[in-house]
């Protein structure tokens, strides 16, 4: 597995896959050609054989100086199980501690429990929201009416 940096040119290959890999949802707006552009040192491509297995798109804040966002990740639903995920998420917590940053963000949809599982077995833990479905902590409205969040912080060591 070759993990590189995001390109441009990546967007038009991905961004036809979001929608098939999460199963019908409507997830390609999440993920504008900008991130492509503008966070390639931060955003990841896996390749086997020249296909992409799988993809992470992150950034360096802005305005939290020790802090690192993940907007968005993927793997092809046929090699999900294989570690793709883990090793996109460690090549990124290895560049944002090159750029020491020790705190990493990420947010889900309430009703992407895969999702929720899969970061808290990573080591995220759930942030304090204002209620709570299915025992997990929510922020109500937090991306827009009806649009609640589940909200990930994780401290490098």
């Amino acid at each position: 597995m070759k993990i590189r940096s995001v390109e441009g040119a990546d967007y038009y290959v991905i961004s036809p896959l979001i929608n098939e890999w999460w199963n019908g949802r409507q997830m390609s707006d999440m993920l504008p050609k900008l991130f492509f552009d503008h966070f390639q040192n931060t955003s990841f491509i896996a390749e086997e054989e020249g296909e992409i297995r799988g993809f992470l798109i992150g950034f360096l804040s802005q305005s939290h100086m020790n802090e690192a966002y993940i907007h968005f990740v993927g793997v092809h639903p046929e090699y999900r199980g294989k570690k793709i995920g883990k090793q996109l998420y460690n090549h990124f917590f290895d560049i944002i501690k090159q750029n020491r940053r020790n705190i990493i963000r990420c947010v889900t949809s309430p009703v992407n429990k895969t999702s929720i599982a899969y970061h808290t077995n990573m080591g995220f833990k759930i942030e304090q929201g204002d209620k709570n479905l299915d025992n997990v902590s929510l922020h109500t409205n937090y991306d827009g009416v009806n649009q609640d969040r589940v909200l990930f912080v994780k401290h490098l060591v």
